[in-house]
């Protein structure tokens, strides 16, 4: 499968979604997998099959930031197993507790 599994509706909706909800989230992924240890804000931009996209906020300065999936995605509800996934790494990656996202 070549073609993008997320219409511009799916991608708009997860990333308001993780900007209204999980803003906190977005930046830990952003400081661990996204690799800015020094990320003061994040903010989900969008999304395709293989990874997520975010606008990340170092020493004043927004730049993109790409995270990929441990693999490809196919269907929607796929989106919230991986984000929680990659939440899950991220606070492993920084000794914190994770809250019970599920």
């Amino acid at each position: 499968m070549t073609g993008q599994p997320f219409g511009p509706e799916v991608v708009a909706a997860v990333s308001r979604h993780m900007n209204d909800d999980h803003a906190e989230d977005s930046l830990l992924i952003a400081r661990t997998l996204g690799g800015c240890p020094n990320a003061t804000r994040a903010r989900a931009t969008g999304l395709d099959a293989e990874g997520m996209d975010f606008a990340v906020t170092v020493d004043d300065i927004e730049v993109p930031v790409r995270v990929p999936f441990a693999h490809r995605l196919t269907e929607r509800a796929e989106i919230r197993h991986e984000v929680v996934r990659m939440y899950r790494e991220a606070c492993a990656q920084l000794g914190i507790e994770p809250r019970d996202a599920d």
